[in-house]
């Protein structure tokens, strides 16, 4: 296997990385093992310091996403894997998501099952996300949200520009990946419970969870969402006119006015659509 550099993104995770970080470094010795810190005000310099590990910090938190990119910048190997850094993924795994490189993969996801979910809230909703993801996409979609992954470097860099700076990083790749046609796997992991708190909060990022379906769609093929809701528009405008037409004998402006709808959302959707293709576009 060609160069390995191991990823983690970590805000105030000391204490898991007290027994990660030596586990990590005994099963993956010739790994380039480094730990981004977002803005951390316990001791996880020290921690990393202790280990021999290369630590990035920054002078405050920039969000996870961004942590994942200042660590896929400074990576030299050629083939990076990511991995929380709150104690929930093990480090044996790695090796069965490399395989999959070896076998043809772009990108090797970790797919956790129900157990595997925080809640049952966040466990049906990833299971939306991943059925949303597997209509949009037309490849099943085992995991959409895992943050435990094994990417070519290369291919990986070339969406940088893409990922947002706070959550939904796992999102933007894996369609990113599959709209460009880079082949992705996912391969059955189990998780522990995480060490510590989450930084995820319901009320906060439960709006922006719920933006991720429609990043989904917008990412990937805008015409599967933007046509049927042009299509509904028409319907809701044609019921209203026959509705109308059969109970006073005329046209209201109601019913033009859904239709007009419908004609504009059809009409930003194909714009969306070319804009997409834009977006996804090399010149090599």
């Amino acid at each position: 296997m060609v160069g390995v550099s191991i990823v983690l993104p970590a805000k105030n995770e000391s204490a898991a990385l007290r027994d990660l970080l030596p586990r990590l470094k005994q099963a993956w010795p010739d790994a380039e093992i480094i730990v981004v810190d977002d803005g951390s005000t316990d001791d996880t310099r020290d921690v990393c310091a202790a280990n021999g590990v290369r630590a990035l910090s920054s002078p405050y938190s920039m969000g996870n996403g961004a942590a994942i990119k200042r660590g896929a910048r400074a990576a030299t190997g050629e083939v990076i894997v990511f991995m929380d850094a709150d104690g929930q993924h093990d480090p044996t795994p790695i090796a069965r998501l490399l395989e999959r490189l070896d076998a043809g993969y772009d990108m090797a996801v970790g797919a956790r099952d129900w157990s595997g979910q925080a809640g049952v809230g966040r466990g049906v909703a990833n299971g939306l996300y991943n059925r949303i993801a597997s209509w949009m996409t037309g490849h099943a979609i085992a995991d959409l949200t895992s943050g435990f992954r094994a990417v070519r470097a290369a291919k990986f860099r070339e969406f940088l520009h893409l990922l947002p700076n706070g959550f939904s990083y796992p999102t933007t790749i894996t369609m990113a990946f599959f709209r460009s046609a880079y082949p992705v796997c996912y391969v059955p992991i189990a998780v522990a419970r995480r060490v510590g708190r989450s930084h995820i909060r319901p009320l906060r990022d439960g709006v922006r969870f719920l933006l991720i379906i429609f990043k989904i769609a917008t990412l990937y093929s805008p015409m599967k969402l933007f046509v049927p809701a042009s299509v509904l528009f028409f319907l809701l405008g044609l019921g209203n006119y026959a509705y109308t037409y059969l109970n006073f004998g005329r046209l209201t402006n109601m019913s033009t006015l859904l239709w007009s709808a419908g004609v504009v959302v059809f009409l930003i959707g194909l714009v969306s659509e070319q804009i997409t293709s834009l977006t996804y576009r090399r010149d090599d």
